[in-house]
């Protein structure tokens, strides 16, 4: 394979072409194809679509094929709605998938590119770093301090150094040092990987396609959902049973098949009114919608649950550079050591990578050309060895042969790099007097030493036995992004503490914190004081303490843990690989995707597209709002639901006739039709109320559907149901040569009360005219609100109406029931305005 292209030039687009068309994509399980048909048929397994249509063959069966056709019509129209909801849902869901679909960099005619990981090829030149998930197994043609975690293979722990294929000796071992394996993570250092195979063909995929899925976990949301449907379900049987008892007493005078056709039928319109099959559609709809809107805002979700917990989260865990500052270091400082700044400038530069990546180190590059010394110059020797950056070491060095002598560069945290310079007590206390100056004014203040060996004999094999000469401070500023203060003040409105944790100097951190108005910015916990500390010490310390500095990603963990232990739900962000394990133990781990390496990523919640501070609060402040607009949609669904259920219920206990009922099954599912889009389109994209970002974070164990949420919706239910019950009783004047006409008049009132309903549960505290301001440029709520009222003009005034054993009503009839239905709704108006006047007086 090495024969049919250079390294340097890889595969041509063309070849790669073919030969993704010869072994497929690179994924571990083919995707499986959606089938249009088991939509339908998984739709029709719902408990409310067998009872439609058990509702439609007995029409059919009492003679009656114009009615069963009307149902069978309505039912295809309501699995059109719920077929449509799920292609949207499983298309926006894909969608996002792809969004966050893992890239790779590879070798393709001659330049270096980024492809989506699925499309490597055999053949491929892949290029991998620190932080990268391998996604497919090959040998490695070039590294630089390559180590990868394999013990997702192996199961063994410690990182394995790789070496090329050149280098290798033969070996009884399995698992090759030459060769790189698929979902394995690259720890440190870089390498050319020569792709060889990918997905099933690979170890990871040999494995079993079981490591591919995990194994879905079903939501706390999701158990209440279900836990309710199941009970209501249940009622639901029970009543049916009653009702159809109480049907049958009442009609002593019909034929036998007569009798219990009509009882079924009563029975069937009470059970299809009381089942509330909208919640799980409102959960699935919500939750992946919101997803949508939040990618659409630099937010990509990649665990659709997660965004329930948004809501939730009371402690914000942040990394300084980049998510508080705006990442764009540059050197504004510099102390040199006996004012040798030439030379503290050379250093500077010659401990730096010949690659440079890191922000930092491309400033102290940047300030080396402006000072007249470029990187030809620096680069212009031969690199002997390198000491590599360690987070426990917190330095690294580089040697040099280097105009005809060997030269250590190291830089790294003066805490590191002092003690190993020969510095007497008064040089050490003034060099710690300065990056005490230094970091004060905010500044990273990095140390740069160097040392000169004789011979290459004398280079020492690891870092600290280096004896180092201090060349001075470089002080590197990364000021704070403007919109950062506000939204820490919309943090501390909302109940979230944000918490600082970082690997930089206390001092620093602290000015940074008292800059961005950071609460308790002079208390300090560093990295050092977290290993002195037990795990119940640490608990009372994070109460009050919201800086941590210097901390090791193990510190991390546990900082985030203590959190945990004191009933906090925690978000945490980071970008590098030793974020993970806390990413992965927070509540919601947020990876920053400009700088976030792949196994961020992987752990992570949450993806940052623009790694901005200002995107987690709008994330925290839309997560709010989708939980929020999941409880008005639920509220609602119960609240509608009740004069249906209540008017099927009580019917049969007034004596009154099957044919005059006031709803038929007929009628059910027309409501169905209506009510479905309300809940899962209209009530999805109500915006966020006024003062979302004033209240305390969710309890996460509190009910979806509690004590207050439901008292409201049976309050609001039994109006619209004294409303229109009362309204076709009345009309009907016990003649069932008035029931068409007090049908229309109760379903008139449920329909239009409807409407009122949706903007009145729009807003927990709002009014109902701020809620109809909000949206006032909606165009798909205008057309909800629109299509109900063109349907209630054609079953109304059309000859629909004698199908639907309805009456066209007067002018006056309609008034009374516009009327009726304002007055079933907007009452809870009143107490709205008495719940802000409790909050104004408690003020």
């Amino acid at each position: 394979m090495k024969n049919e292209y250079t390294i340097s030039m890889g595969l041509t687009t063309v070849e790669a072409r073919k030969r993704h068309d010869r072994f497929g994509p690179n994924e571990l399980v083919p995707r499986k194809k959606e089938n249009f048909l088991s939509k339908i048929l998984h739709v029709l397994s719902e408990p409310m679509f067998l009872l439609l249509m058990a509702a439609a063959v007995i029409y059919f069966v009492l003679g009656k094929p114009r009615d069963g056709l009307i149902m069978l019509v309505f039912v295809v129209g309501i699995i059109g709605i719920e077929v449509v909801q799920e292609w949207k849902t499983d298309k926006t869901l894909n969608s996002l998938k792809q969004l966050f679909t893992p890239h790779v960099r590879v070798i393709r005619d001659g330049k270096e590119t980024s492809i989506l990981a699925l499309e490597l090829v055999p053949g491929d030149v892949m290029l991998i770093q620190e932080g990268v998930k391998i996604p497919a197994d090959g040998i490695v043609i070039r590294q630089n301090d390559l180590c990868v975690d394999e013990s997702s293979l192996t199961g063994e722990a410690q990182g394995v150094w790789k070496t090329e294929e050149e280098e290798t000796t033969l070996s009884d071992d399995y698992w090759r040092k030459d060769y790189c394996y698929a979902g394995t993570l690259v720890t440190q250092g870089m390498a050319a990987v020569l792709i060889d195979k990918i997905g099933a063909a690979t170890e990871y995929g040999k494995i079993g396609a079981m490591v591919a899925e995990a194994p879905k976990k079903t939501t706390p949301l999701q158990k209440q959902t279900r836990s309710l449907v199941r009970t209501c379900v249940i009622i639901a049987a029970a009543l049916f049973v009653l009702v159809g008892i109480v049907t049958w007493r009442n009609i002593p005078g019909h034929t036998f098949s007569d009798r219990l056709t009509e009882s079924i039928l009563s029975g069937i319109a009470l059970a299809m009114a009381t089942i509330p099959e909208e919640f799980p559609v409102i959960l699935t709809v919500f939750l992946s919608m919101g997803a949508w809107r939040l990618a659409k805002k630099k937010s990509l979700v990649r665990h659709l649950p997660s965004v329930e917990t948004l809501g939730a989260v009371s402690v914000l865990c942040v990394d300084k550079t980049g998510t508080i500052t705006m990442n764009q270091m540059v050197v504004q400082e510099v102390w040199a050591a006996h004012h040798d700044k030439s030379s503290l400038v050379h250093m500077m530069g010659l401990a730096c990578e010949t690659d440079a990546y890191d922000p930092m180190e491309k400033a102290m590059l940047s300030y080396c050309e402006k000072e007249g010394i470029p990187e030809t110059h620096l680069f212009k020797g031969e690199l002997l060895n390198e000491y590599t950056f360690t987070n426990e070491l917190k330095m690294m060095g580089h040697i040099w042969y280097h105009d005809n002598e060997i030269i250590i560069a190291a830089k790294g945290s003066p805490e590191s790099i002092l003690p190993l310079c020969n510095l007497s007590s008064p040089e050490f206390l003034q060099a710690e007097s300065r990056v005490q100056e230094m970091s004060a004014q905010g500044l990273r203040v990095i140390a740069i030493a160097s040392a000169k060996p004789k011979d290459k004999s004398g280079i020492p094999d690891v870092i600290t036995e280096c004896e180092l000469t201090l060349n001075g401070f470089v002080g590197l500023a990364d000021p704070p992004r403007k919109s950062v203060k506000k939204d820490i003040e919309s943090c501390a409105g909302a109940g979230i503490r944000t918490v600082m944790i970082t690997g930089d100097n206390g001092i620093t951190a602290a000015a940074i914190a008292k800059q961005i108005g950071m609460q308790s910015y002079d208390s300090i916990i560093t990295g050092n004081m977290l290993e002195n500390m037990d795990d119940a010490e640490l608990r009372e310390k994070v109460k009050t303490v919201s800086i941590f500095s210097r901390v090791l990603p193990e510190h991390k963990t546990r900082i985030v843990k203590a959190f945990k232990d004191n009933g906090e739900i925690v978000a945490m962000t980071g970008d590098g690989v030793n974020d993970a394990s806390a990413l992965k133990y927070a509540d919601i781990g947020i990876s920053m995707g400009g700088r976030g390496c792949e196994a961020a990523r992987e752990a992570a919640d949450l993806i940052l597209m623009d790694d901005n501070f200002s995107t987690i609060v709008d994330t925290i402040k839309d997560g709010r709002r989708i939980f929020d607009n999941i409880r008005k949609a639920v509220g609602y669904v119960f609240a509608i639901h009740i004069p249906i259920a209540a008017a099927s219920l009580l019917a049969p206990f007034l004596g009154i006739a099957p044919g005059c009922l006031l709803l038929l099954p007929l009628h059910v599912v027309l409501l169905e039709l209506i009510i479905d889009p309300t809940c899962s389109i209209v009530l999805e994209r109500q915006p966020p109320e006024s003062d979302i970002m004033r209240r305390k974070p969710r309890n996460p164990k509190k009910k979806l559907l509690d004590a207050g949420l439901i008292l409201k919706s049976i309050l609001q239910g039994g109006a619209i149901f004294a409303a229109s019950f009362g309204a076709y009783y009345t009309t009907l004047a016990g003649s069932p040569n008035h029931a068409p006409a007090g049908r229309s008049m109760g379903l008139a009132v449920i329909m239009l009360a409807n409407l009122f309903l949706v903007q009145v549960n729009s807003s927990d505290h709002d009014y109902i005219f701020t809620t109809i301001k909000k949206i006032a440029k909606d165009h798909v709520m205008w057309a909800v609100n629109i299509f109900t009222l063109l349907g209630l003009i054609i079953i109304l005034y059309s000859p629909l109406n004698e199908i639907l054993k309805l009456a066209p009503l007067s002018a006056h009839q309609i008034l009374t029931a516009f009327m009726l239905s304002a007055a079933s709704v907007l009452w809870y108006e009143a107490v709205k305005l008495v719940w802000k006047v409790k909050i104004r007086m408690e003020k």
